[in-house]
This record gives C-alpha cells, sequence and structure tokens, in this order.
C-alpha cells in the first residue's frame, strides 16, 4: 500500500480536522435556514402517496428504535435516513446549489447527517458543523466534476458528501471517514434517467437512497469495513469513468459553499423559479383572463430549456402527474398564471388533469438564448411575453427572484414558507420546532428530534346524552344513550397506523350492535399532538359516526401523558 495519501484520504483528514470555528456566522445562519426549510418541506409532504408507503415499509422493516422519523415513531439510522430523506426530498421544493453544469439539493444531506447525529447522540453545534461538510463536498464535487452530460445524477456528488456528513456526525475518525465515502462513492451511481423522458416517483427518491447507502457505508466504516482508497484518481474511479479529471486541494477548503445554496420560493423545479415570479408580475398588473391568452413565450438560459422546458431530456407538455408536472416550465407557467401560486396543491392529480391547465401549458413555448446562457449560474436570467388574442404584447424581463443568491431569503421568508408548510400540525409545535432550530448550536439534537417525534397526548373526546343520539344496527328503534368518554391516544395522522387491539376496539364501538351505554366503551386509537388544534381526523371520526346514524356534539380536551 502506498504512503501517499489519495484525494479521498486528504477529503477525509480535512472533514475530521474541521471545527466550530471554521463556520463563518453567515453559514451558520445558512445552515439553519436549511434545515428550518427542509423540515418544513418534510411536514408538509407526509401525506404524499410515495412517502406514506415508504412509512408502511419502514414499519414493517425496521424494528429497532434508534433514529426519529419526522412525525412519529423510531427505526434504525439507514431506513430513518431514506423515509425523512424522501419526505424533504420528494415535493421538490427544498434548496439549491447552481454549478455551471450541475444543479443538485444540498438538503438532502439534512437526512442523513440527521440521523448520524441521533445515533451518535451529538449535539445540535456538532450535527450543524457535520451538515456544512456535507454541503462543502457536494456543492466542490458539482463545481469541478459534473456527471449529468455523461448521462450520471446529480446524485453522484452527493454520495460523497452525505457519507462525509454522516461520518463526520457519527464521530468516526479519519480513516473510517474516508472508507465511508469511499464504499459510499463506489456503489451509488445513479443514470440520469432518473430526470429524463417519463418520469416517476423514483426522481424525488433517488438521493434519499444514496443518502441511506451513504448512512449504510458509515456504519460499515464504523465497524471495520474497508473501502477503495483510489474511488477518486483510481483505474475505472470517478474521474476515469463517470467525471473528468479535477484537483480539490481540501486542506485549503472552508465551509462556506452553504451561503451559495438558493431557496425556493415556489414548488417548482428550480431553474423554473424566476420565470415564475416574472409571470406573477404580469398577471398582477395585467389582470388579463386566461381565456384571452394567445401565447405565452418564454426565452431563458440553456440548462432550465434542456431540463424543464423540453429540450435535450425530453417534451414537457405531456402532463399525467406530479412528477412530470413538477419539470415541466409549459405546466408550471400555467398553474403559476390560473392560480396565482405554485405549491403543492397544485400537483394535487385533480388539478393536474383539469381542462384548464392542460389547454393553457399547451400555449406555453420555452426557447434558450445565448446570453441569458452565459449569465448562468451567477444569474437566472429570462423574459416573459404574453400575448393576447386581440395582439396585444406584455413583456418582463428577470436576472434573479426572491431567494436567489442575489436576494437571500431571510429567516422571516423563511417562515413564512415553513408555516404555510406546517399548517396541519398543531401551531404551537411548529412553534416550538422552529425555536429549536432557531437555537440548534446551544442544544442537543435530541432536542430537535424529540419535538419532531410529535409527542403523543390523550385526547379525550366527551359527548352527553343530551347532545346526541345513536340507533344501534341489531336492536331497533333509535334510544338515547348515557355519557361515553373516548380515549384517543398515540395515532399518527401521517399514516393512520393503530395496532391490531386499537383497530377492533374501534370497530366494536363504531359498529354499534348493542345498546352503547352497555360498553361504556374507550377505544384505543392512536393521536398525535398536532391533532389538538385542526381537526382532519375529527372529521373522519364524525364521518364514521354519520354512517352509523349518530349525531355528536363534542367537547374536546387534551392532557399530557393521560392514561
Amino acid at each position: 500500500m502506498s504512503s501517499e495519501k489519495t484525494m479521498v484520504e486528504q477529503l477525509a483528514e480535512w472533514a475530521h480536522s474541521v471545527d466550530w470555528n471554521s463556520l463563518s456566522d453567515e453559514a451558520k445562519e445558512g445552515l439553519k435556514g436549511r434545515v428550518l426549510d427542509s423540515v418544513g418541506t418534510a411536514i408538509g409532504a407526509l401525506n404524499g402517496e410515495p412517502v406514506r408507503n415508504i412509512r408502511r415499509m419502514t414499519e414493517h422493516l425496521g424494528d429497532e428504535s434508534h433514529v426519529t422519523l419526522i412525525g412519529g415513531g423510531k427505526t434504525t439510522p439507514d431506513y430513518a435516513t431514506f423515509y425523512n430523506g424522501a419526505a424533504v426530498r420528494y415535493p421538490d421544493f427544498n434548496d439549491s446549489y447552481l454549478a455551471k453544469e450541475e444543479t443538485g439539493h444540498p438538503s438532502n444531506n439534512i437526512a442523513p447527517v440527521l440521523a448520524a447525529a441521533e445515533y451518535a447522540g451529538t449535539s445540535g453545534k456538532d450535527f450543524l458543523l457535520a451538515l456544512a461538510v456535507a454541503y462543502q463536498v457536494q456543492c466542490r464535487l458539482s463545481d469541478v466534476a459534473p456527471a449529468r452530460k455523461h448521462g450520471f445524477d446529480h446524485t453522484v456528488q452527493g454520495a460523497y458528501g452525505a457519507a462525509a456528513g454522516a461520518a463526520r456526525a457519527m464521530k468516526l475518525h479519519s480513516s473510517q471517514i474516508a472508507n465511508a465515502i469511499s464504499i459510499a462513492g463506489t456503489g451509488y451511481n445513479s443514470l440520469r434517467v432518473t430526470r429524463t423522458g417519463e418520469l416517476s416517483n423514483w426522481k424525488g427518491l433517488a438521493y434519499p437512497n444514496t443518502a441511506m447507502g451513504a448512512v449504510h457505508a458509515s456504519m460499515l466504516a464504523k465497524y471495520g469495513i474497508t473501502g477503495p482508497r483510489e474511488v477518486f484518481e483510481g483505474n475505472k474511479g470517478l474521474m476515469d469513468s463517470i467525471a473528468d479529471d479535477f484537483t480539490i486541494n481540501w486542506e485549503k477548503e472552508d465551509l462556506e459553499r452553504v451561503t451559495d445554496t438558493i431557496i425556493k420560493r415556489f414548488n417548482a423545479e428550480i431553474h423554473s423559479q424566476s420565470s415564475i415570479e416574472g409571470l406573477l408580475e404580469i398577471r398582477s398588473l395585467e389582470n388579463i383572463k386566461p381565456e384571452n391568452i394567445k401565447e405565452i413565450r418564454l426565452t431563458t438560459f440553456d440548462v432550465a430549456y434542456n431540463i424543464i422546458g423540453g429540450g435535450e431530456e425530453g417534451s414537457k407538455k405531456l402532463i399525467r402527474y406530479k412528477e412530470e408536472a413538477d419539470h415541466s416550465l409549459p405546466y408550471m407557467l400555467a398553474a403559476a398564471y390560473l392560480d396565482g401560486q405554485v405549491m403543492p396543491e397544485q400537483y394535487e392529480p385533480e388539478r393536474i388533469m383539469r381542462d384548464d391547465i392542460q389547454d393553457l401549458l399547451q400555449k406555453v413555448d420555452v426557447q434558450p438564448n445565448d446570453e441569458y446562457s452565459s449569465r448562468f449560474p451567477d444569474e437566472m436570467a429570462c423574459r416573459i411575453e404574453l400575448e393576447t388574442q386581440d395582439g396585444r404584447i406584455f413583456n418582463v424581463e428577470k436576472r434573479d427572484y426572491q431567494g436567489f443568491k442575489t436576494q437571500p431569503a431571510s429567516w422571516d421568508v423563511l417562515m413564512e414558507k415553513y408555516n404555510k408548510l406546517t399548517r396541519d400540525i398543531d401551531s404551537t409545535l411548529a412553534a416550538k420546532i422552529a425555536d429549536t432550530i432557531k437555537n440548534l448550536e446551544n442544544v442537543h439534537i435530541s432536542e430537535l428530534t424529540e419535538t419532531m417525534d410529535l409527542k403523543s397526548t390523550c385526547l379525550l373526546i366527551t359527548a352527553r346524552s343530551s347532545s346526541w343520539r345513536c340507533s344501534a344496527a341489531a336492536s331497533g328503534a333509535p334510544r338515547t344513550c348515557g355519557d361515553v368518554s373516548l380515549r384517543l391516544m398515540k395515532m399518527n395522522k401521517y399514516t393512520g397506523a393503530v395496532d391490531n387491539r386499537a383497530q377492533f376496539s374501534a370497530r366494536l364501538f363504531f359498529g354499534l350492535r348493542k345498546p352503547l351505554a352497555i360498553y361504556k366503551a374507550i377505544a384505543r386509537i392512536n393521536v398525535n399532538k398536532p391533532l389538538i388544534q385542526p381537526s382532519p381526523f375529527l372529521k373522519r371520526l364524525r364521518f364514521r359516526y354519520n354512517r352509523q346514524q349518530i349525531i355528536l356534539n363534542t367537547s374536546l380536551s387534551a392532557k399530557e401523558g393521560c392514561t
């Protein structure tokens, strides 16, 4: 074995040696802002079908209770990484880093670094430092080793960043960090077909899968498994097989790349942000009815055209489901004009298939422009023209948008987005999560993960005989029933998961095969604290009551830890 340090060993020594003082105040605030943005996005995504499906898989496979799942429950570090990462990534609403020939989403590293930090029992400060390492590695490799032009996905660079951050969060020594990075870098090289042609769920899950592998690689390294020392420069290594030759002097690297990442103002692919903002400006100023639009013409930079405008990665006018919609400039611009926003609700199946949006997206024309392309990634330049049926033309030119690095999103702007995405959970809990993130360098990481576990609370629904009637399916005429209290415990709103006994008790109660007063029924169902204020679950309860011809006027109270 050569005594000369390989590139991955140099990277590992740097990742192991950096400390909290290596971070500028701007970088520290940037990291916390990205955590807030990603946690809000994840909470807002918990009802998404792929996220719910992954939750079911995780519950079936992950019996060990080590690391918190956003929304409640615990599992193994790698499964938690995949589930939490899916929740962050699936909506396509998290941050981005723009290199000249590669665009990635470094906040995808939050899930693996958070899982590793919780597993290792680190401080919030150590978590943020490890996250900064992950950001720096992924972003710098995106600068010098773009993979998209060679047919590989941006998750390639992410494998190295996620492993470096996770291994640092696990407090591994430098040789173990090198092994974790080399195992992940060798093993996780996704194809770009993930984001071309007919898109699938995998578009939003490729990075969580890579991140899960990076955490698994870190665990292997922790237990002595080695990886290829020449993963970068070796025969058939990264440079030989995927990227061109490059050099990075890791000894001289800082931790500031997070300050060059950008936030999405709209729930849309990153290269669409300035064009959406521009079209909304025309909409606000001119108030032209959609039926009076003849054409919307967008002139933009080549990366936007090629990825989401109908260029080299395929046509963007056959839109049937979310994954196609959020990577189609014609769809996103049509949605913005019709609805005045692009948020998760613009990707609901019924919205996608409605005639108004399907018709308008066909009127959107996208073309590249060499001048705009030369200004990318320092600017996100574009020109939007709207032509009416009677020949009038309205236009606006953009160079950036609110959230771009020239107009960075403040904490208050991020909180606006966070509050919209977390509106379905208890506002007090949402505020507590945000406050914990804002103060993260001063707390233990468990203080954050405990809030995201959405602590169990006992909800007591009381219905009095004077306010409701019931009819029993097997006992004939309607009758007045006595006072009943239901104890509802530990239900996860997002999964609906309850244990078998709870389901049986609930069915027995709602079935009403005997007069209700006989049961003095206590139905044990898993309910979580966020349901104290909003009541989608209670609406479902009322629906089930109504199916059994029960009319309830209920009062709702809550107390911590009741049995």
